[in-house]
């Protein structure tokens, strides 16, 4: 008897110990009596001996002591498993005086020794800071409102005033162009790389330049209310350039801090197939009129990668795979989870690699001798093979001229 009362005992000192919310007993009187070792943590105490016997009131802020002597006893005339602060905020104060917003549970027990309360408290810092910014958001969003009603009694003249600040954002990012053509010629080193990177950029950056400049131009011509529709199609076709050139931008940025080795892999878990399927759904407007994407998924969902450098991959692979295909084509992927290994396979109808740009396909800026006159950077599947490889895996490549390519991605479970 006694040794189960004592295996009962430890038991009780385990899940005490080790629960994942703060526990406090007091008395009567409002003295702490017990304090399990999450409590200590979240109101910065170093020993239990630091709280045991003192008032309950050094874990209050002083503006609120008073009212809860009130409070404490009251719920000691009639104790009853309740949560506290419906309605209004409770906060805590640590070891450091700093104050910290909580949620807390009650109840009681009655034993030999007296009537007991104990509190069950919980950090909701992230959940109130949360609760702010949708407060900051609503409020910019009604801000946003008021501004969108004004916009329409100014329209000429704010149309004039766009068209100028696309012009200096034009001459900015002309000016970037030239910086960034002028450092890349100083670099000894590069050999031909330069020249590919040069050559890429000026047909990369010319076609959404142009773009921008034609459609601010046109857009200072339509004045009139009734030409709304004109001006938000050169608006729309400023933006789609503005994308691009950030999805390019991006690429190069991501680049440079792979070499710098400023990214590594963060893994978290999150469902392959919803990623996938989402990515998918974002990019339809990439695929040609008759491309269909065949997705099947096979395991578990579940995994454990970089959700970040798992979307880059997939959406790099299935640009690709619509890019370098012709019209009515069937694009399909696979993803398989197994116990040993993951598999993300992408394969396409295209045109196909070469067995000689194949040696060379994930090289920076290296572009297939057949893919000369299609859009392309050269970087997207360098950063795949890069970001593959930092979360240890494996890319195998078939490819057959003008029958289509696929590209296998596996990854250890």
């Amino acid at each position: 008897m006694k040794q189960s009362l004592t295996n009962a005992e430890q038991r009780f000192e385990a899940i005490f110990q080790n629960a994942s919310v703060g526990i406090l007993v007091v008395d009567k009187e409002g003295k702490i009596v017990l304090a399990n070792g999450f409590l200590l943590k979240l109101f910065e105490y170093g020993d239990v001996n630091d709280l045991v016997g003192k008032d309950l009131g050094i874990l209050l802020p002083a503006h609120i002591r008073k009212s809860h002597t009130g409070n404490m006893e009251a719920y000691n005339h009639k104790p009853e498993i309740r949560p506290m602060g419906a309605g209004r905020d409770l906060y805590g104060i640590t070891s450091t005086g700093r104050e910290i917003p909580l949620e807390i549970s009650l109840s009681s027990y009655t034993i030999d020794t007296g009537t007991y309360s104990i509190a069950f408290i919980n950090d909701i810092s992230v959940r109130v800071s949360a609760q702010e910014k949708l407060r900051e958001q609503r409020l910019r969003l009604a801000d946003m409102n008021k501004q969108m009603e004004a916009l329409n009694e100014a329209l000429e003249e704010k149309v004039k005033k766009r068209t100028m600040e696309l012009e200096k954002a034009l001459a900015k990012l002309e000016e970037s162009r030239n910086e960034l053509t002028q450092a890349l010629s100083k670099e000894k080193d590069l050999g031909e790389m330069k020249s590919a990177f040069v050559s890429m950029a000026s047909h990369e950056f010319r076609t959404p330049l142009s773009t921008i400049l034609s459609s601010a131009s046109l857009l200072a011509k339509y004045k009139l209310t009734d030409e709304q529709e004109k001006r938000d199609k050169h608006i729309q076709r400023i933006k789609s350039s503005v994308i691009n050139l950030n999805n390019i931008l991006n690429e190069f940025l991501s680049l440079g801090k792979m070499e710098e080795g400023k990214i590594k892999a963060s893994l978290s878990e999150f469902d392959i197939e919803k990623l996938v399927a989402d990515q998918y759904t974002e990019m339809t407007d990439i695929f040609k009129p008759g491309q269909v994407l065949d997705y099947v998924h096979e395991g578990d969902r579940m995994v454990r990668l970089d959700p970040s450098f798992m979307k880059n991959i997939v959406i790099n692979l299935l640009s690709n795979a619509a890019k370098f295909s012709e019209e009515n084509t069937t694009i399909t992927v696979r993803t398989i989870v197994n116990a040993e290994k993951i598999i993300f396979t992408v394969r396409d109808q295209g045109m196909g690699i070469s067995e000689r740009d194949q040696q060379q396909l994930f090289s920076i800026f290296f572009r297939g001798s057949n893919a000369k006159n299609i859009s392309g950077t050269g970087l997207g599947l360098h950063i795949v093979s890069k970001y593959t490889e930092m979360m240890k895996g494996h890319l195998e490549l078939k490819s057959e001229l003008n029958k289509g390519t696929e590209i296998t991605i596996t990854f250890p479970r």
